[in-house]
């Protein structure tokens, strides 16, 4: 695993940053050996970001799994790969969680939002008492209207405390080429790494419409992702492609139904051999 002090805009705009599902094995527990085959492959195709968040199912990881999460990521990761694991999403994991960050070397740990119970002003506060005790910056992650507002982040950003924002608050019209966003996170990129890092390359150079042509091709993934749950078919679409078996997800998530599994497995096959 890389190392280094911090996580830089340069990290960002050489590498999309993926967002990988958590393999278990039948009975439940982590299995180290297909997430090392996830893993490989997703740096086999260029990318050095790796974050360990939502489609890992972070949100109901025992808190007794999550230093052996933690250490076998540090482990597995490649020399040039930079690990961003998550933690919470309420505020008494994020307290338990820092703890445990605070034995690592990670650069960064992504803050798992929290929806409903709670305030901008608190938000802002428990990120900063997560950071002061985890001893390293949060990635913000903003997936809601109103979760946090601009100026309590500007704040947490002016006070040193953020390495970066994940925004993905979904707008009917977004404007993406007008935002100037300095990267992308990407689960399907867990499927085809290489092809999503030549779309990272024509968005850099401004080619929309070859970043237009490699976004159709992500699409019939993409959609069942947003047609079912985005979690879930991920799990199996990395599965269905041959890259490594994934197992159960953890509850309070369930594997998809059987009947979508034939659509995913097609998908997720055509944009693995899309980037061949």
């Amino acid at each position: 695993m890389n190392t280094a002090p911090a996580l830089t805009t340069a990290h960002l705009e050489r590498s999309v940053m993926a967002v990988p599902p958590l393999a278990r094995t039948a009975d439940g527990t982590i299995d180290p050996a297909a997430n090392q085959q996830i893993i490989r492959h997703i740096e086999a195709g260029g990318v050095s970001l790796l974050l360990y968040g939502g489609n890992a199912n972070i949100y109901h990881l025992p808190l007794a799994e999550y230093e052996p999460l933690l250490g076998m990521l540090a482990e597995t990761a490649g020399a040039e790969t930079i690990v961003v694991p998550a933690a919470g999403p309420t505020y008494g994991l994020l307290l338990e969680h820092a703890k445990v960050i605070r034995q690592h070397r990670f650069q960064t740990v992504m803050v798992l939002p929290q929806q409903g119970i709670t305030t901008s002003a608190g938000v802002a506060t428990g990120v900063r008492k997560f950071v002061e005790t985890a001893g390293v910056p949060a990635l913000l992650y903003i997936k809601h209207d109103g979760y946090i507002e601009p100026a309590d982040a500007a704040r947490l950003c002016a006070d040193g405390l953020i390495s970066a924002i994940k925004y993905a608050t979904v707008r009917d019209d977004p404007h993406l080429r007008n935002f100037g966003l300095g990267g992308f996170t990407t689960g399907c990129g867990c499927v085809a790494p290489a092809l999503s890092q030549t779309m990272l390359g024509a968005i850099r150079r401004r080619d929309w419409d070859e970043a237009e042509s490699i976004r159709k091709v992500f699409e019939p993934l993409e959609d069942l992702r947003n047609g079912i749950n985005p979690i879930r078919v991920l799990h199996e679409a990395v599965a269905a492609a041959g890259i490594a078996p994934t197992g159960p997800l953890l509850p309070l998530l369930s594997a998809v139904e059987e009947e979508h599994c034939p659509a995913i497995a097609v998908a997720a096959k055509a944009l693995l051999a899309a980037q061949d």
